[in-house]
């Protein structure tokens, strides 16, 4: 009987899952929906400080495609966000997240792209900075662009935009409670990487079995190499 091989893709997300959990993105903590999926990750995301999402939890849900880091993951927002750049279903429109096809009319150059050298590390960087830096020239939301605009534009003497933001921000206070996580409001805080610890143990079998399933394909390799030299 043939043995089944485990896709590159779940080899790769192991690997990156294993790498932010024991060195995290400062600001985020990552786990997966079920242990088993490796396809489906749920993310923290703390509000920075001294920002308008200051004091923020905001819950997210990373699906991969099978063929990744080929194709580019979905971002999408379980909690309730308004941003120029994240649409009303909660998905985030932003370049790094778009496949790699020459699209002239979107306004993106190819190198904005996806491309398989990005990985889960640079997408949460380039979210946090989309949240504090939004891209009105396209915006998922064009109300919500016209009053960033305003906000901005009136050095924060228009204060819609602000006030609806901190509204969200204050609405996660209870989710965060429910999960038992306290959500850091200093810088000091909120750069300290805080490692995820694990459930069980089903973590380090996942891993193992990926490891072992290199070991088995190097050998029947050898094998096969073997039986050619006769």
């Amino acid at each position: 009987m043939a043995h089944q091989t485990t896709p590159s893709s779940q080899k790769a997300l192991m690997m990156e899952l294993k790498s932010l959990q024991e060195q995290p993105v400062e600001g985020f903590r990552i786990t997966l929906v079920e242990e088993a999926d490796l396809y489906n990750w749920e993310v923290a995301i703390f509000g920075p400080p001294n920002t308008l999402y200051e004091g923020g939890y905001f819950k997210a849900h990373i699906k991969f495609p099978v063929d990744y880091p080929y194709s580019p993951p979905t971002f999408r927002f379980l909690t309730k966000m308004w941003h120029p750049n994240i649409y009303e279903n909660g998905d985030v429109c932003i370049s790094i997240l778009h496949p790699p096809v020459d699209d002239p009319q979107s306004g993106e150059l190819p190198s904005e792209r996806w491309n398989p050298t990005q990985n889960v590390r640079t997408i949460l960087l380039s979210v946090i900075s989309l949240l504090n830096e939004p891209n009105t020239f396209s915006p998922a939301n064009v109300d919500a662009s016209v009053m960033f605009r305003k906000w901005r534009d009136s050095k924060g003497k228009d204060k819609e935009y602000a006030e609806i933001i901190r509204k969200q921000v204050i609405s996660t206070a209870a989710e965060a409670e429910r999960d038992g996580v306290k959500v850091p409001t200093t810088l000091a805080e909120y750069c300290v990487q805080t490692r995820v610890p694990s459930q069980d143990s089903s973590s380090d079998l996942l891993y193992d079995d990926l490891y072992d399933d290199d070991m088995e394909e190097e050998d029947e390799d050898e094998d096969e190499s073997d039986m050619d030299n006769f």
